[in-house]
């Protein structure tokens, strides 16, 4: 599943992001979400979130 509507992403869910510095490459990181930072339903590039970690990114993939 893919992180372009916010009502598919909550705290705690397991996700894969993009980094801001890495948009050019495609690299994702994968992490726990600790909060969701967009406030719109939905979002082309993905739903940005903050991580566990403290890392923050656009949802590209919703582990299962």
């Amino acid at each position: 599943m893919n992180g372009q509507y916010r009502k598919d992403i909550y705290p705690g869910l397991e996700v894969d992001i993009i980094l801001k510095k890495d948009q050019r490459t495609g690299k994702r990181t994968r992490g726990i979400v600790q909060s969701l930072l967009t406030s719109s339903a939905f979002h082309s590039r993905g739903i940005k979130v903050r991580l566990e970690d403290g890392q923050v990114g656009r949802v590209v993939e919703i582990v299962s």
